[in-house]
């Protein structure tokens, strides 16, 4: 088995022994970490390796940034998404490699808001390239995972309250257009492939008590190549995290694959 996992840190530095206690607790063999607001000389790479895992980042001061984790060696495939207008991409928001048999990706796109601002158009111009890379990632019949935050509510059973996000660049109609987009070309979505039901959130905000009210949405997905989600074997969000004292405002989300 293969037990891939995704987080949005929100910073990295502030987080670390959250990130050690959460490695040591629930052994995960990939780890796709995002907003690690730091350069990589900034990463706590020393104590990763140590607790057992090789590390690849991509890092940006302040902001952004994103990482990948796993038990076995790693090949970088990309670093960054290229695409129209898009010759140089100087936001660390898209690191892909090959590991443990697998291609995957982990992925922090724009959040987008204010919506009538030049963010929106920026974070459907990331979908864009972000959907032209899966396209031709879907051509080499690999097995890949694009995990990460998409910062897209999919549909309403992804928030405790959708009403609440009308209006908000999360859950614009390009939005999630663009994650339907991304399903009918063959992608599946592993938590919601498993688990149907509502409830299943992995961001809560910091303010008005959204956490302690699991006034959550579903923002961190793992999207799987038909070769991937062939073996899928469990999915899930592991809450435990978020419930730490200053705890990112992000929980992990899971899957896990049988051996080829």
């Amino acid at each position: 088995m293969v037990k891939i996992a995704t987080w949005n840190v929100n910073s990295v530095r502030a987080r670390t022994q959250h990130l050690l206690q959460w490695l040591g607790d629930f052994k995960p063999d990939i780890v796709l970490l995002q907003e690690l607001k730091c350069v990589e000389e900034q990463f706590p790479r020393e104590q990763v390796e140590d607790a057992g895992y090789n590390v690849e980042i991509l890092g940006q001061k302040t902001y952004n940034g994103v990482a990948v984790l796993s038990k076995s060696p790693m090949e970088v495939e990309q670093r960054g998404l290229l695409g129209p207008g898009f010759d140089e991409d100087t936001h660390a928001r898209y690191l892909e490699v090959f590991t443990a048999g697998l291609r995957v990706a982990s992925i922090y796109a724009p959040n987008g808001n204010p919506v009538d601002t030049e963010k929106f158009p920026y974070k459907l111009n990331f979908q864009e390239r972000l959907y032209a890379r899966a396209k031709e990632l879907l051509q080499t019949e690999d097995a890949f995972i694009l995990a990460g935050d998409y910062n897209i509510i999919p549909e309403p059973i992804d928030a405790m309250n959708p009403a609440a996000w009308v209006g908000d660049a999360l859950y614009q109609p390009e939005t999630r257009g663009f994650y339907r987009k991304m399903r009918y070309l063959g992608l599946t979505d592993a938590i919601r492939s498993l688990h149907p039901e509502h409830g299943i959130f992995t961001f809560w905000d910091y303010q008005a008590g959204a956490w302690q009210r699991d006034n959550g949405i579903r923002i961190d997905h793992l999207l799987l190549s038909p070769q991937a989600a062939d073996r899928l074997v469990a999915a899930g969000v592991d809450r435990t995290p978020r419930g730490w004292e200053k705890a990112s405002d992000h929980t992990p989300a899971w899957c896990e694959l049988s051996d080829n």
